[in-house]
């Protein structure tokens, strides 16, 4: 039986999906040639620093040399050398040491748990040294793998979910969720309890208007910050009732969920009276918006702090999916984190 098409379009759209493939699968073998050999120079470079006693300026000289037997290599600057051997190290009690000239590049993860070992190959070494360089434990590094591979995560997008402690974050959000969105739960898990809003620096005086005018001025940053699959549908969204005007800080939609989201800013600590606002929201949208294939809308309060025992007395009869998290912004951050972010001045110069 032909297998092949037999109308001109049907055969480009063929051959389109096999070059693609093609070359998605030759990206992945050098992608993972390429850990194998950074894995293999960072076992050579670690075991000299224990057994010879080399510093990080014998780097520099390796990283000459090699540029002299080999002129216009590019990737092993001193600093990627180092990268390489900390590269190694995070894992060599657990997968040991790979030679390039086996052919064999994937002894390399091999000895990780199998739910990790596919997803190893699918990021590139700029991924799994931030990685390594920002967490500890093993399950932590497997978190990021996976979502990392899963979401296609840029290395920015990975940056930024390591420096907001993703792992530790996620699935801690005050909310009656496992009440009112039972089949969804799974998905559920990327809301998290605190948001690190640090592309935008407010005063402490600024009211919620400001606030949700810097969050759209930087959406993109905002719907990073979020998590997967969502959308951004418009701020003080309209509600009309009764001939009365209502109007939602921000609403999203949730294509991974297939639900509205809908987020109410709070400067202030959280008060009960919050709960009861945003359940009337979901309510009009539920009944206005929702096509009948989606789930509920879910409402988010964004706030500057809450007692998490306030919030479960104010969500206990709430049958609307609803959650309370904080936020913490520029202003807000470690002097750690304030030293590497641009200066409230600049920032505002940006912003306009």
């Amino acid at each position: 039986m032909n297998q092949y098409p037999v109308d001109y379009k049907s055969t480009i759209q063929l051959l389109k999906q096999s070059i693609v493939e093609s070359r998605y699968q030759a990206a992945k073998l050098v992608n993972q040639h390429l850990l194998g050999l950074y894995h293999f120079i960072g076992s050579i470079i670690s075991k000299k620093v224990i057994e010879a006693n080399w510093g990080d300026k014998i780097l520099e000289n390796i990283s000459d040399d090699l540029q002299k037997e080999m002129p216009g290599l590019r990737g092993f600057s001193s600093q990627n050398l180092k990268k390489m051997r900390i590269f190694f190290e995070a894992y060599q009690d657990q997968i040991g040491s790979a030679l390039p000239n086996q052919n064999d590049n994937k002894q390399i993860g091999s000895a990780l748990p199998n739910q990790i070992h596919k997803e190893f190959w699918n990021i590139g070494f700029t991924h799994h040294y931030l990685i390594v360089s920002k967490t500890k434990s093993l399950d932590e590094r497997k978190f990021y793998i996976n979502e990392t591979s899963k979401n296609a995560w840029s290395s920015r997008v990975l940056e930024y979910h390591l420096k907001s402690d993703l792992y530790h974050q996620q699935g801690k959000l005050s909310s009656n969720f496992t009440d009112t969105l039972p089949a969804v739960d799974h998905a559920l898990t990327q809301f998290k309890d605190e948001y690190l809003l640090d592309f935008i620096n407010v005063e402490e005086s600024e009211d919620e208007r400001i606030l949700e005018n810097e969050i759209v001025l930087n959406i993109k940053n905002f719907l990073m910050s979020l998590g997967t699959g969502f959308t951004f549908i418009g701020n003080q969204h309209r509600l009309i009732v009764d001939g009365d005007e209502f109007f939602v800080d921000l609403l999203f939609y949730n294509r991974q969920i297939q639900a509205l989201v809908a987020i109410e800013l709070k400067r202030g600590k959280f008060k009960p009276e919050y709960a009861g606002q945003l359940n009337f929201y979901l309510n009009v949208l539920d009944d206005q918006m929702k096509l009948p294939h989606e789930n509920q809308t879910i409402g988010i309060i964004l706030c500057k702090e809450k007692s998490n025992t306030v919030v479960e007395y104010a969500l206990g009869n709430i049958k609307k999916p609803m959650g309370v998290a904080t936020f913490k912004t520029a202003s807000e951050l470690p002097e750690t984190y304030r030293k590497v972010m641009p200066e409230t001045e600049d920032l505002k110069k940006l912003l306009k």
